[in-house]
Parts: structure tokens; sequence; C-alpha cells
């Protein structure tokens, strides 16, 4: 079943990503009518999360955050697809990065990196690094259960060279990388809500005591690899600029958990500035009321 699926599914996906921009946004349009207006897709969960987050804005104020969401959800669901058929030139000049020298002076410092993202804006189209720097690029995903897509989104994400690797084996082949002095670029998207057995340190996060993954921490610490917030401006539809801030070149030299709770502070940072691009379809609050005792009054 899974394989008819994905047969009757691509022919459309490769049309939809050959198609002008122009075109690909009336369609997006479509998608919203129908995803926000007929199917309601986790609009309660949109709602609860922007209730809680912003209690001080009224019913109007998150009502028109919510549905400016949705409409960029779909846009970039599009974009993704719209990876298959784009140009090398296209991306250039619709994802832009406005200070690779940043990155480029770590990499000729010999200096691995870890890059730490957001749900936020656009990730799909980060992998366009590729293109400026010289390391061997590694992206941590989770797989999608169907085989065909999850083939799909890896050849989609692998266009400019990264390799997708399983977030059960990412220690192991950076281990590998740091053993053969090799160097490589790592991104990361790391604002999701880790299962609750696995929650290793609780922090604010919109103001609001939750788990936050550390696992990219660990990572830098153990290996010397470099951690870079990525944020990510959405400045028109379909445009983007990318900004590397460093969070510390000397991981070790930092108290434990700094660098995850610096890496959310940016993110809360950027929701802030623009609320309408984050992906609030997830529900990053879950555990808000599971902290230890002892943390509860924090």
């Amino acid at each position: 079943m899974q394989l008819v699926v994905y047969i009757l599914s691509y022919p459309l996906l490769w049309l939809i990503s050959r198609l002008p921009f122009k075109i690909l946004y009336v369609i997006s349009d479509g998608v919203y009518a129908l995803l926000y207006n007929a199917i309601g897709y986790r609009k309660k969960v949109v709602r609860n999360n922007l209730a809680l987050v912003f209690p001080e804005k009224s019913e109007e104020e998150r009502l028109l955050i919510e549905k400016e969401f949705y409409k960029h959800f779909c846009d970039m669901f599009l974009e993704m697809i719209k990876t298959l058929g784009i140009t090398t030139e296209q991306i250039k000049k619709r994802y832009v990065f406005t200070n690779v020298e940043v990155f480029q002076k770590l990499e000729n410092s010999g200096k691995s990196v870890m890059i730490m993202m957001p749900h936020y804006a656009s990730w799909e189209w980060v992998f366009s690094l590729n293109t400026l720097i010289s390391s061997k690029a590694y992206a941590i995903y989770q797989p999608i259960q169907n085989k065909y897509f999850d083939k799909l989104v890896r050849d989609i994400r692998s266009k400019y060279g990264t390799t997708l690797i399983k977030t059960s084996e990412s220690r192991k082949i950076i281990a590998d990388s740091k053993k053969a002095s090799e160097l490589i670029t790592v991104g990361i998207i790391s604002d999701q809500s880790p299962m609750l057995n696995r929650a290793r340190h609780w922090a604010k996060f919109m103001g609001i005591l939750v788990p936050i993954h550390v696992g990219a921490e660990e990572i830098c610490k153990s290996t010397g690899m470099v951690p870079v917030y990525l944020k990510v401006k959405k400045t028109g539809r379909g445009y983007y600029e990318a900004t590397f801030k460093v969070l510390t070149e000397n991981p070790n030299e930092i108290p434990d958990y700094e660098i995850s709770e610096a890496f959310m502070n940016e993110t809360e940072k950027a929701i802030l500035e623009a609320p309408e691009y984050y992906f609030w379809t997830h529900k990053r609050w879950k555990h808000k009321d599971k902290a230890p005792k002892a943390l509860q009054n924090f």
C-alpha cells in the first residue's frame, strides 16, 4: 500500500516542483483554504499553544497570528516540494546567508560545526549552504513511516550533498568523524519536546517551564564541535535571510545546559519578533505540568 500511495502521488509532486513560483503560491492559497477552513488541521493545538504563550494578547490578535501561521505552513510545504525542481541560482536568490564568512572562519580554523535550528520560518532550504562551505555536511532527522516518501524526503534534502542520518545513529557517525579528524557540519532541529522519560533538563521557554533537548550540547561537549544558532528571517513570500550566531567556540568551558538554554532563548526572540513563523502545530508545551516538584516554583 505504501508503494501504491507513493506511485500515485509522485507525478503530482514532480509536476508541482516544476511550476513557476507565482503558480506555486496560488496552489498554496488553495491548500490553505482546504487545510484551515475545511479540515481545520490541528487547529485546537495551535489555538491552545497561542493562548498559553500569549495570554496578554486579545483573541483577535491570536487569531491573526493563527491564520498567518497556516498560510506560512502551506507555503513551506509547497516550497519543500519545489526543491525537487529549483535551480541553484533560484535558491541562492531566495535563501540568503547574510554572514557566511562567520561559518567559513570556523572551517578555516579547523573546527567542525553544529548548526542548531528551531522549527521557525524555513529549514528546508538551509541545505543550500553546501554550495558555500567545504566541510562534509550531515543533517539529523526522524524517518517517515512510509519508506518511499522517506527516501523522497532524503533525496530532496540531499540535493546539495547533505547526508541525512537518523537520531539513533548520529552520535556514532559524529564520533567516527572526530576520530578520523574529518571536518564536518551537522544540522539539527532542537526545539521539539523530548520524551518525558528522557528529559534531563528543564528550562523556561516562552515563560513556561518545560523539558528541553540537550543532545546537541552534549555532542558539542564530547567532540569540541562549535554550536551555532541559525536565525532565519522571512523577508517575503518565498524569500529568507539566514544569519549565523556562534553560541560559544569553547563548549567545554560553558556550564552544563547553558548552551541549550541559549538556543532556546534565541528561538524565543525570533518568535516574539514574528510569531506567525513558528510551527505552532507541535505540542511543544505538553509536559508543562509534569516538572519535578523541586523546579515547579522556578
